[in-house]
């Protein structure tokens, strides 16, 4: 509807806004894969090719649909150029000292009061405001609005590529979505060791679920681990064959019937898939599971206890076999 409006006001077409060149938008629509996310992927399965992405350089400026040149952007991003260029070099974020300024997109679901999408600054000064706000309709959880009479537990991004964060009690005055570098100390950004490295850039689709303390986090985790071994084009194997480890190794955490060494063993798996793979859905898959374990690892420890003293076992009744490597895997190789 939008673009028809464009080209009914003349925005569009043939000699758009008057400038002599014509510019015309066509919307093509993918099958919904979630791979497809990702640039080259998304240019791969325009060409009409499996969607797979490609290895870079050369990048889509350079090498792009058809081997043209090409932009890749998200809609929110070409909807924010407009202002930016207003703004001009003098006022621009980098030129007064501020690391990501602008408004962005904010949606908020999951167990909470008031499930909305509102549009906030990206300071923490919008979020004093938001604070001020959920104070003046007494909510416990301020923008949450999650229910005063149950506490939360867990925060997860949206977009399901990074760690949990537990509620607010975080330590972290300034923890809020609209802060990244809050949400990297806080273990939920790209840099996941509590240091501030990385460009302030990890808000992603800022999404925020919610889950309060009646949620099954560790259940749905594991349905996290199905997702992303569903979604993975293949293509690289430690993707292709880690997030398969972690459906299977989760999906166990989720009854119980684990050893508690296998606790490392996801870990160590997730490791091996984080920063080795072509695209960033390996590292998507690896930070869940990271956080699952960095804040829940006594609950996936009592989890096994009590499967092991319902069975009568010490261990659990697990039948995935530990993983092989180094001397052992090679023994075992070549023995065959």
């Amino acid at each position: 509807a939008a673009i028809n409006e464009a080209y009914d006001a003349g925005f569009l077409g043939k000699n758009a806004c008057g400038s002599g060149y014509d510019y015309d938008i066509y919307v093509h629509r993918g099958a919904g894969a979630y791979i497809c996310g990702e640039e080259t992927s998304l240019i791969e399965s325009l060409e009409g090719k499996a969607g797979k992405p490609r290895l870079k350089p050369p990048f889509p400026a350079d090498v792009g649909v058809f081997g043209c040149p090409t932009t890749v952007n998200n809609v929110e991003t070409i909807a924010a150029a407009p202002t930016s260029a207003d703004a001009g070099a003098p006022g621009s974020p980098a030129s007064v000292g501020i690391a990501i300024a602008g408004t962005k997109l904010f949606n908020i679901s999951g167990h909470v009061n008031n499930p909305c999408t509102v549009e906030e600054e990206m300071s923490n000064h919008g979020m004093k405001v938001q604070l001020i706000r959920a104070r003046q309709r007494r909510w416990r959880h301020w923008r949450l609005g999650q229910p005063v009479e149950e506490e939360m537990s867990i925060t997860m991004k949206a977009d399901r590529v990074t760690p949990v964060v537990i509620g607010l009690g975080l330590g972290i005055p300034s923890w809020d979505c609209a802060n990244p570098d809050g949400l990297r100390l806080a273990g939920s950004g790209s840099d996941c060791s509590g240091i501030v490295a990385n460009p302030p850039q990890d808000c992603r689709t800022a999404a925020l679920i919610v889950m309060n303390k009646q949620a099954d986090v560790v259940k749905c985790i594991a349905r996290l681990m199905d997702f992303y071994k569903h979604e993975s084009c293949g293509q690289c194997t430690p993707c292709r064959e880690g997030t398969g480890w972690m459906m299977r190794l989760t999906n166990r955490f989720v009854t119980g019937d684990a050893r508690p060494e296998e606790i490392d063993l996801l870990w160590e798996v997730s490791k091996q898939i984080e920063g080795h793979t072509i695209c960033a859905l390996g590292d998507g898959a690896a930070w869940p599971a990271q956080g699952l374990i960095r804040h829940f690892r006594p609950e996936l420890e009592r989890r096994m206890a009590e499967f092991a003293a319902k069975n009568s076992t010490k261990t659990g009744s697990s039948s995935l076999q530990p993983l092989l490597v180094g001397t052992e895997l090679k023994k075992r190789v070549l023995s065959r």
